[in-house]
């Protein structure tokens, strides 16, 4: 009669679970650093929303850009140096105007934010996401609703608050995020819109360029209609009360 194998005891199981389970955390994690340090100096070939509208996009269009009389506007990553000084000034106007001030979270924001929304019919969503946390979620995540996805996009917030400064921060945002369909960061948006480079667009452009951020499928910085001037206006007006270049100036020592 042959003996009937031992069944492994419950404890060690779960020893050898935990074991693996904290090798696999500690192994994302490492992961996770290495890379936000990279793109701490290196710029990202491309992030996960343009791979995704080249994916989808319409014949003739990319994920660097729009083919307009055969000339490719390509993504391009620009440093705050190769930019008009008006172009972070317009971003923290129109997005987070206590981007130098907070640490990745701007919890005043998110308040008035998650009350106006309860308020609201529901057909007008306001955000409360600062600068650091679009940069999170454009940069190193996938597109869509989840709470998965802002349990990630909160630990990417914290990381890149801590591993870069904030004019790393603003170079990334200004440099990937959309400005309009399948046209990503400043540079393209300024050839595509303006015909000019970052470096040469004026005050009332990026004012522009800025106001239509929170849906540039929605709003056209190449054809501008009432809502989207509207909005222009009141970029500009905060660009004012932030004190103008001096503010720049801040942000580029900062």
């Amino acid at each position: 009669m042959s003996a009937t194998p031992l069944l492994p005891d419950a404890s060690v199981l779960l020893k050898k679970t935990v074991r693996l389970l904290l090798q696999v955390g500690a192994a994302l994690f490492l992961a996770s650093v290495a890379w936000v340090l990279i793109y701490r100096w290196v710029a990202p070939p491309a992030t996960w929303l343009m791979l995704e509208r080249r994916a989808h996009a319409p014949i003739g269009k990319g994920y660097y850009g729009i083919r307009e009389d055969s000339r490719q506007i390509s993504y391009r990553f620009r440093t705050l140096d190769e930019v008009a000084p008006a172009v972070p000034l317009a971003l923290v106007a129109a997005e987070d105007q206590r981007f130098l001030i907070h640490r990745g979270f701007d919890f005043d924001a998110m308040a008035k934010a998650a009350k106006r929304n309860w308020n609201s019919d529901g057909t007008h969503i306001v955000g409360g996401s600062t600068i650091s946390q679009q940069v999170a979620k454009n940069v190193f995540l996938w597109h869509g609703r989840s709470y998965v996805r802002k349990v990630a996009e909160a630990y990417f917030t914290v990381l890149i608050e801590f591993l870069w400064n904030k004019r790393r921060i603003m170079e990334m945002y200004l440099s990937v995020a959309e400005m309009g369909d399948c046209t990503f960061g400043v540079e393209a948006a300024s050839q595509r819109y303006f015909g000019k480079s970052a470096s040469q667009v004026t005050p009332a452009e990026a004012a522009l360029l800025a106001g239509v951020l929170p849906n540039p499928l929605r709003f056209r910085a190449s054809n501008p209609g009432p809502v989207a001037r509207a909005k222009q206006q009141r970029v500009l007006r905060n660009m004012r009360r932030l004190g103008g270049t001096s503010y720049v100036n801040t942000l580029l020592n900062h």
